[in-house]
């Protein structure tokens, strides 16, 4: 199995360090068995929210089971120690930390894949069964746009506003990308419930996940006027306190793991913005 170093990304999206695929049968080595596969998830994290969601949305827990793993990892290079042994039967010696999420395969006690978009669609595609698909036929190009305005025009935008030390002209182009990218979301969700079908799909797993990070860390380095001018986006905002009001949504949001695990990996300043909450999510968050 090739494994890719892992490179310098933004802090929540990391490259994968294995990136195997479930495949339809037998000749693909890695294919769709109930109970053969397990995910390792930490729902601090983005990517293990993301996934933790669309596997409670598919009904997944007999067919690949969850193991959940503590919000902060207890290894100084960041990882968690219990899938060190993991990452080591995967790659000889692998340097890296041992970080979630994680798709292994119980069979051979090996790392399938560590990259939450391809294990999302391989949940949905080899186990989804007769649920509704997190990836409606035709609407791929639609999800991938999404995934890219969470990227880059929510999450990378916002910590980029948020830097310390940044030129302000840099800190302004990059509060401008964002609120350019929640305007364009806010007048695409007028008179919908969902962002690109009638039902919930993966689309709304990534945007609601990045909104989650926008309100509970960016927002802790930005200044209250920008904090602002991003919660002036009511029917954006409307949509994310539905969506925190789903089980498979608002059951899985550990507003203390986020903050716990911000506060043990983050070296920004806290500013002004921190004291502007936009949601108050525990209170919508269904339980």
């Amino acid at each position: 199995m090739t494994v890719t170093p892992l490179a310098a990304h933004a802090a929540d999206r990391p490259a994968p360090a294995f990136r195997g695929r479930i495949g339809r049968d037998a000749s693909s080595g890695h294919y769709a068995v109930p109970g053969r596969y397990r995910l390792h998830l930490s729902t601090a994290c983005p990517g293990g929210l993301r996934i933790a969601i669309a596997h409670r949305l598919l009904g997944l827990d007999t067919a690949c089971p969850a193991t959940y793993l503590p919000a902060v990892p207890d290894c100084p290079e960041g990882g968690h120690s219990v899938l060190r042994p993991l990452y080591e039967a995967s790659a000889h010696r692998y340097p890296g930390p041992a970080i979630a999420p994680v798709l292994s395969d119980d069979w051979s006690g090996r790392i399938v894949s560590t990259h939450a978009p391809d294990i999302m669609r391989d949940l949905d595609r080899r186990f989804g069964g007769d649920r509704p698909s997190l990836y409606p036929c035709g609407a791929e190009s639609e999800i991938e746009a999404v995934e890219r305005m969470g990227a880059q025009g929510i999450e990378q935008a916002a910590q980029r506003a948020g830097s310390v030390g940044g030129a302000p002209v840099e800190l302004d182009r990059a509060l401008g990308t964002l609120l350019e990218t929640l305007g364009a979301l806010e007048r695409w969700l007028g008179g919908r419930t969902y962002l690109i079908r009638d039902e919930i799909t993966a689309a709304d797993v990534e945007l609601w996940v990045a909104l989650v990070q926008l309100d509970t860390v960016h927002r802790n380095h930005l200044d209250a006027s920008a904090v602002q001018r991003i919660a002036d986006h009511p029917t954006l905002w409307a949509y994310a306190r539905r969506l925190a009001a789903h089980p498979a949504f608002g059951g899985h949001l550990d507003l203390d793991g986020i903050e716990r695990r911000h506060h043990a990996r983050c070296q920004g300043l806290e500013a002004a913005g921190a004291a502007v909450q936009i949601l108050d999510w525990a209170v919508h968050a269904a339980r």
